[in-house]
């Protein structure tokens, strides 16, 4: 991964984790914290995990405790607290792409994950697992919205660069 993908890749992400949070907020009331048949519970919940990943792989590329002991929290903030923190953790990685190297981007994190056991990815591996993980879990989300039943935003990454092309240079 070089430079250029990271800083789009963390682009991307933000747009559209902003796209579903506006979503979710738009819903009827209730829908957002309606119980889901899901290991998640619920829209929100299943947000808070995406958020919760988030905070953990940012200490490991940051080489500090990230004091989670599970994958999620037992329960979720409001979505409207979820949605600020979400939203300070996208400008993170936004910066923290912005500021990186090449090099660094290969450089190899040494980790221990929250369930145990050793783990190691470069810096854009992590980056890229991010990216792959919040896509997988906004799905989850998105298929929520059938059982409202409305139609959930469409977040992929080819609507993203036609409707909101990063200015990297």
């Amino acid at each position: 991964m070089n430079r250029r993908d990271a800083r789009t890749l963390a682009r991307y992400n933000a747009w559209a984790n902003k796209l579903i949070f506006d979503a979710v907020a738009g819903l009827p009331d209730g829908e957002a914290i309606k119980p889901r048949q899901s290991i998640f519970k619920n829209m929100v919940h299943t947000l808070n995990h995406n958020y919760v990943i988030d905070r953990i792989f940012q200490a490991h590329l940051e080489g500090c405790e990230h004091g989670y002991t599970a994958r999620n929290t037992p329960d979720h903030p409001p979505l409207a607290e979820l949605w600020h923190a979400q939203q300070e953790i996208d400008g993170w990685y936004i910066a923290w792409s912005d500021a990186l190297t090449d090099a660094a981007l290969a450089e190899t994190v040494h980790f221990t994950f929250v369930g145990g056991g050793q783990g190691a990815m470069t810096r854009g591996e992590i980056l890229l697992h991010i990216t792959n993980h919040t896509t997988y879990h906004r799905g989850f989300v998105a298929d929520f919205f059938h059982l409202v039943p409305t139609r959930p935003p469409t977040t992929d990454l080819p609507v993203f660069l036609r409707d909101a092309p990063p200015l990297l240079d």
